[in-house]
């Protein structure tokens, strides 16, 4: 049972192995090979002890967590005057432009690490109105987007915004900016602690910095975004147009759109670092487009034009969005195709094509192929070497397809795996009993 009619996709499947081998008794990074931050991976982690494999979960958890960035950032525009007059508004463009995709709704690592991540921006909101020493605001502000960061790598890119912005904008003390970049980087200490009590912080510092080198999964074009995102943008340029141009505003009204504008070029150069280019990733652009797209609608003074528009943002778009995705399913690599073989137990993929998953368990360390296939191409020391045939030691599946030959090539590597291992195919190898 699900919410949309869509199949699971490749991202969201990879999401479930990793929480299920995670479950286990395995740790990211040093036993399996993934690019997924460490906080969401043990979020991952939770949901699979609570709910399996179940994609209905994942929906509703999902929901919950755009209902609470809405309520939110509703509130944070009300309470600290971002307009004129106290409005709802916001929150129904905000929910309409969440479903601009299918995968927007479902819980991703893009949403669990952007609530955190506008709880920072509200922190930076309330710089705009208090004239005074705000310690803990900009206390929080750091911690929030450290945890961001635990749960999205990507979201370092934010790290430079909350200085620039603090420094430019909130115009932060020597002292404040300190206590922000120390908030920071205590969550990221604290993982890196929980990594080196358990013998695998080298690991994960060896494969932490490969997460942004390896090839990208291109699931989704940039043309796919534009045809559907065009008109939401027209009225976030019109909005900020008025808002700047047409309209007085105060200076705190200012300062807000400010670190709006340079909160979408922050966001906008996440997308340069992205390996997984779909559209869940577009959940970072929502607070800013919804703030400019407000101003629009409430500085618009023909009314039949405010209607049409309100009516195809709010209306339109989610029907039109929902017809287009549906005609994506049949030839999109982005959702797992159904595969004719039926496979079970623990089994290893090291390949694009997840669909052999679909009814087996993630039996190998191997989970994110692209960044796998980096990682196995790296030159290895003899210190390095016997790691990482003790991490294929440590988890033999009991079925390995290569379509590429990369498992051959390791069993050269080490002929007490190839002992152990028969090649009963081409790319296909089985476990000795």
């Amino acid at each position: 049972m699900t919410l949309n009619p869509f199949p699971i996709t490749n991202p969201q499947l990879m999401w479930m192995l990793l929480g299920e081998r995670l479950g286990q008794g395995y740790f990211l990074y040093q036993d399996i090979i993934d690019d997924n931050g460490p906080l969401s991976a043990g979020f991952f982690t939770f949901m699979d002890l609570l709910f399996g494999r179940s994609l209905f979960a994942y929906e509703i958890v999902g929901r919950l967590l755009i209902s609470f960035q809405i309520l939110y950032w509703n509130s944070i525009l009300i309470k600290f005057k971002a307009f004129d007059l106290n409005t709802y508004l916001p929150a129904i463009i905000m929910a309409a432009l969440f479903h601009f995709s299918f995968d927007l709704l479902s819980l991703s690592p893009a949403l669990l690490g952007s609530t955190f991540l506008i709880l920072a921006l509200g922190q930076l909101f309330s710089q705009t109105v208090l004239q005074k020493d705000t310690s803990e605001s900009t206390l929080l502000i750091g911690i929030y987007a450290g945890l961001a960061t635990g749960f999205h790598p990507n979201y370092i890119v934010f790290l430079p915004y909350m200085i620039f912005t603090g420094i430019a904008i909130s115009s932060f003390s020597f002292r404040q900016l300190m206590l922000s970049l120390v908030g920071y980087f205590l969550p990221l200490l604290l993982i890196s602690v929980f990594y080196f009590w358990n013998d695998g912080l080298e690991e994960a510092i060896q494969i932490w910095p490969l997460t942004f080198l390896s090839e990208k999964y291109e699931y989704q074009s940039l043309l796919n975004w534009l045809y559907l995102g065009i008109f939401p943008l027209l009225l976030a340029a019109a909005g900020y147009f008025m808002a700047t141009v047409l309209r007085g505003s105060t200076i705190n009204q200012q300062k807000q759109r400010q670190l709006i504008l340079i909160w979408l070029l922050f966001s906008v150069a996440e997308f340069f670092i992205i390996k997984k280019q779909s559209s869940y990733q577009l959940v970072i652009l929502i607070p800013g487009l919804t703030y400019l797209i407000t101003q629009f609608f409430l500085n618009t003074k023909k009314e039949i034009t405010s209607k049409i528009a309100f009516y195809l943002l709010v209306l339109g778009l989610p029907a039109v969005a929902f017809m287009y995705w549906q005609q994506k399913v049949t030839d999109s690599e982005y959702f797992v195709a159904k595969s004719e073989a039926k496979y079970s137990g623990d089994i290893l993929v090291l390949g694009d094509n997840l669909s052999p998953y679909l009814n087996a368990s993630l039996g190998g360390p191997f989970l994110n192929y692209r960044l796998s296939k980096l990682y196995l191409d790296q030159d290895r020391d003899l210190r390095e070497k016997a790691r990482l045939f003790q991490m294929l030691q440590k988890q033999k599946p009991s079925i390995v397809l290569d379509p590429n030959g990369d498992f051959e090539k390791l069993l050269k590597q080490f002929p007490a795996l190839a002992h152990q291992y028969n090649k009963t195919s081409s790319g296909f190898f089985t476990l000795k009993k």
